[in-house]
């Protein structure tokens, strides 16, 4: 029996709704053997975070080391980094075991608006990780502060997609969802050579609390399976658009996504 195994490198949060957590779940409900290495813990709720807590360079190096060299992930998505070491030790290793379905989340700030990498790491990301990616998925604020460039526009993150690809990312996922005009929300793939758009239907919710890494973690589980990028980024589409669709109306602020509703719409539909 041959069992994908996809392999996250991010932050914990406690609230269960984003980071480590969210990507775990995420592998589960898409027949996918998650594994994980923690680069912070945050103390977090859906109220905000309260504090974040750095591991050391050894402790992320060690858990990297641990999980390449015998349960060999086929797929790996990085998210929360947290500062420039942490993003050259992850690029270092990465090249080290020559890893190629890599799938970089540039985690940057919490839903309640807590920066969650620091400033200088901008440049390392860019540098050293963005190059080795197979997909980068950035929302709208992450793609303006990764491109210096202002994007409210179609042609803006066409515009912000090329300058990524530019540095070395084999596709850009260009999320759509900060862009609040109209009822559908409009995620942006580039190739190189051409752009496809995924459509979703935008929900008038608070409760989006892990959307990115859960939508970065399903493209990761799809490619472990030997998926192209875009079967991976469709598969991931109704994936959150279902965890958004089906609320678990959970917490005073910004809510978790429901990570089994996906599994819970097919079952239905094939019944």
């Amino acid at each position: 029996m041959t069992v994908s195994r996809a392999f996250t490198i991010a932050g914990s949060d406690s609230g269960g709704g984003a980071g480590i957590q969210a990507d775990l779940k995420t592998f589960q409900e898409l027949g996918v053997f998650g594994m994980s290495a923690i680069t912070a813990v945050t103390a977090q709720n859906t109220l905000g975070v309260q504090g974040v807590y750095p591991l050391s360079l050894d402790a992320l190096k060690n858990q990297i080391d641990s999980v390449a060299t015998d349960l060999k992930p086929a797929a790996i998505k990085t998210g929360m980094l947290f500062n420039a070491e942490m993003i050259q030790l992850v690029a270092d290793r990465i090249q080290y075991y020559e890893w190629e379905n890599i799938v970089v989340d540039p985690v940057m700030i919490a839903k309640g608006g807590q920066s969650l990498l620091q400033i200088e790491a901008v440049s390392a990301l860019l540098t050293t990780l963005v190059p080795l990616a197979k997909v980068i998925t950035p929302n709208i604020p992450e793609a303006e502060v990764l491109t210096g460039m202002e994007i409210q526009t179609i042609e803006d993150k066409k515009e912000a997609a090329k300058k990524l690809f530019n540095l070395g990312a084999k596709f850009v996922m260009i999320k759509g969802g900060h862009d609040i005009t109209g009822e559908v929300v409009i995620d942006l793939l580039y190739d190189g050579n051409s752009f496809e758009s995924f459509e979703g239907i935008r929900r008038e919710t608070k409760h989006t609390h892990g959307t990115g890494c859960t939508f970065a973690a399903a493209i990761t589980a799809e490619l472990s399976k030997g998926k192209t990028v875009h079967e991976a980024v469709g598969t991931a589409k109704e994936f959150i658009q279902a965890a958004i669709d089906d609320q678990l109306g959970i917490g005073g602020g910004h809510g978790p996504t429901n990570h089994w509703a996906y599994r819970k719409k097919n079952l239905i539909f094939s019944s």
